[in-house]
């Protein structure tokens, strides 16, 4: 499972926590504008918007978990199991598997209402990468500098929503997420005020008990809920450091610890990286499960125009600063 949020100071943030009990190999890595984009049922493109983003490279095809292109546009997909619906082939669309989903729309839209445009023509195919890596069941973020949606391929079609949250999390459809939050709307980052009864005197013994009901459990509604009380309720200064120390905690409050979500045998359900892009300077920060150190590339510092994917393999280990 997996949380995926946007955020606003001087520049734009995109991330997300990818939460599984198991990682590939993936890497963050930089596809430039000359790699050429092979797709199954539509024509490849030679020459696009540079990305980078969290892949798992296989047979030199970067299948993106989450991305940002070098116009500032952002997409992550997310886990979305018993919802997902991909279809058979349509000759009168855009046939797209869910693995080219992420590269298809970020290698050619600049803002969201392009990638809206884009998606009035596509299908999402029912299509595996290989036998090893069957499509998974995903629903999607798009985000621009200010706008969001969530793209989600159900039973009845192909559904495109506004996200004015610019929150994502998994089951159920995006919908009902929503519809949730109207339970929530009493909750505040003020002291409470006595609704129950003019008869009683009630003691605000602690504080944050304007928020007494905000959700602290790991399921997927309840981490909609937390995070996008929490993001639309942040506040921090405007420059790189503070924006992005400030992503990172809005995450951390979503977060899976080892040991809290058992997946059998002894596999548990971690969040195995956490990223942070930020929209506007193409930089990709990142912290692991076991490294809880910021770790940033910047895709400007690479050659943009070659044809080649640039991968850089995630630093694990714990980086610990000894002061004496």
């Amino acid at each position: 499972m997996c949380t995926a949020v946007t955020y606003k100071t001087k520049d734009h943030y995109f991330g997300r926590n990818f939460d599984l009990e198991y990682s590939y190999k993936e890497t963050v890595t930089i596809t430039p504008r000359n790699y050429p984009f092979k797709f199954r049922k539509v024509k490849e493109i030679t020459s696009h918007y540079a990305l980078i983003g969290m892949a798992y490279v296989a047979n030199d095809y970067p299948l993106y978990y989450d991305a940002i292109n070098e116009k500032g546009l952002g997409m992550a997909g997310l886990n979305f199991p018993g919802n997902a619906d991909y279809k058979l082939e349509d000759l009168a669309k855009d046939n797209i598997a869910p693995f080219e989903f992420i590269p298809w729309i970020l290698s050619q839209c600049a803002t969201v209402m392009e990638a809206k445009n884009l998606l009035e023509k596509v299908n999402i195919a029912n299509i595996n990468f290989s036998e090893e890596l069957p499509a998974s069941p995903l629903h999607w973020i798009i985000a621009d500098k200010q706008n969001a949606i969530t793209v989600e391929s159900i039973k009845d079609g192909l559904k495109i929503y506004d996200n004015p949250v610019g929150v994502l999390t998994n089951n159920p459809t995006f919908d009902i997420h929503m519809f949730n939050l109207n339970n929530y709307m009493s909750l505040s980052i003020e002291k409470p005020v006595n609704n129950f009864s003019k008869e009683l005197n009630f003691d605000i013994y602690s504080r944050g008990m304007g928020a007494l009901g905000l959700p602290g459990d790991l399921s997927s509604a309840s981490r909609f809920v937390k995070a996008a009380f929490t993001k639309m309720n942040s506040i921090s200064g405007s420059s790189e450091s503070e924006s992005i120390s400030q992503f990172f905690h809005i995450l951390t409050s979503v977060e899976q610890q080892r040991g809290c979500v058992h997946m059998g045998e002894d596999k548990y359900e971690i969040t195995i990286y956490s990223s942070c892009c930020n929209m506007d300077k193409g930089i990709y920060y990142y912290t692991t499960y076991e490294n809880n150190q910021i770790t940033a590339i910047d895709m400007y510092k690479e050659n943009l125009d070659g044809n080649e994917l640039i991968n850089y393999s995630l630093i694990k280990n714990q980086q610990i600063l000894m002061q004496n």
